[in-house]
C-alpha cells in the first residue's frame, strides 16, 4: 500500500457476505474481503498473481497471524504515472543523489523494515507467513524493492508486486528525511520510462496525498487494472533500473558505475552532467 498502516475491527468483526469486514484506523474507506484464506506455509506466488489480476490482495491481523484475508477495497488509491508531486525539496535530494540508490539489492531488508514496529503503530499487517510469500514471489521474479542507503546502512526504500503493465505498491519505510520518498521518485521513473500504465497504491492517506496519489472506485480501479494487464508483459523493474545506470554510464558519468541488481549488490556515487539521479529527475518532468 506504499504506506504502512495499522487495522482494527469495523463493527465488531460485522461480516460482509460472511466474511469480517474491516475499516483503516486512519479514516479512510472501508473495503470488503473476497474470502478467508486457511493456514499454510506460504501463498503460492501464481495465486497471488491471480489476485493482483483480480484486484484484490493479502492481509493479516498481525505479525504471528498465520491466517490472511483477501482484501478487495471499496475505494482504491493509485498515483498517475504523470502525476507525482515533487517538492523542491525531493527533487534537490534525488539530483544531489543524497542516497545509493539500488533495485533488489535488499528486498528481505525492506519487507522486514517495513514490517518492523514503528512509533503509534506497533503491529503490522505483514505476518510472517506475508512476508515469505512476497519473498516466494520476488524469487519468482514478480516481487521487486528499491532501496536507500546511506553508507551500508538501509534508510529507506519500498516493495510491491509488479505484473504486466502495473505495478502494486505494498509498503514502504523511511529512517532518514525523504528516504522513502526518493525511493517512490525513481519508482515512478522508472514505470515511466518502461510505459506502465498503473501504479497502485491500495488504500488513500494523507501522506500519499500530498504525493499526487488519487482516490478511485473499485469499478474505475478495475478498468484501470485489465488495460494494464491487456497490455501485456513490460520491462521488469530490474531491467528499467538497469537501463538508467547503463545510459548514465554511457553519457560519460565514469567508470565504475555497476549494476546494482541482485542481493549483496551496489553501485558507486557518480559525478557528472548525466548522473543517474538526473536522468530519474529528467524523465519525471518529461511530459509524455
Amino acid at each position: 500500500m506504499l504506506y504502512q498502516l495499522s487495522y482494527t475491527p469495523a463493527g465488531g468483526r460485522a461480516s460482509i457476505e460472511g466474511v469480517p469486514a474491516w475499516q483503516a484506523t486512519r479514516g479512510g474507506p472501508s473495503w470488503r474481503t473476497a474470502m478467508h484464506a486457511p493456514a499454510a506455509k506460504i501463498i503460492a506466488p501464481d495465486l497471488l498473481l491471480m489476485a493482483y489480476r483480480s484486484g484484490i490482495f493479502p492481509m493479516a491481523d498481525s505479525r504471528d497471524d498465520e491466517d490472511v484475508y483477501w482484501v478487495e477495497p471499496r475505494e482504491r488509491a493509485v498515483i498517475p504515472l504523470d502525476g507525482l508531486k515533487v517538492s523542491r525539496s525531493l527533487a534537490k535530494a534525488v539530483r544531489q543523489e543524497r542516497f545509493r540508490v539500488t533495485c533488489n539489492a535488499d528486498f528481505d531488508g525492506v519487507v522486514a523494515a517495513c514490517a518492523a514496529p514503528r512509533p503509534g503503530h506497533p503491529e503490522s499487517w505483514i505476518s510472517e507467513r506475508i512476508a515469505a510469500s512476497y519473498r516466494a514471489l520476488h524469487m519468482a521474479g514478480h516481487a521487486h524493492s528499491i532501496e536507500c542507503w546511506q553508507g551500508d546502512d538501509l534508510v529507506g526504500g519500498l516493495y510491491g508486486v509488479g505484473f504486466d503493465h502495473a505495478f502494486c505498491g505494498e509498503s514502504m519505510f523511511s529512517r532518514a528525511t525523504d528516504a522513502s520518498k526518493v525511493a517512490l521518485a525513481w519508482l515512478v521513473a522508472l514505470l515511466r520510462r518502461s510505459g506502465y500504465l498503473l501504479l497502485d497504491c491500495q488504500f488513500m492517506t494523507g501522506h500519499l496525498g500530498s504525493l499526487g496519489a488519487v482516490a478511485l472506485s473499485r469499478e474505475a480501479y478495475l478498468e484501470r487494472l485489465a488495460e494494464a494487464v491487456a497490455a501485456g508483459p513490460a520491462p521488469a523493474l530490474p531491467e528499467a533500473y538497469a537501463s538508467v545506470l547503463g545510459e548514465a554510464e554511457a553519457l560519460g558519468v565514469g567508470e565504475g558505475l555497476g549494476v546494482a541488481v541482485g542481493v549483496g549488490a551496489s553501485s558507486s556515487s557518480a559525478t557528472g552532467a548525466s548522473s543517474p539521479g538526473k536522468l530519474i529527475l529528467q524523465s519525471l518532468t518529461q511530459t509524455s
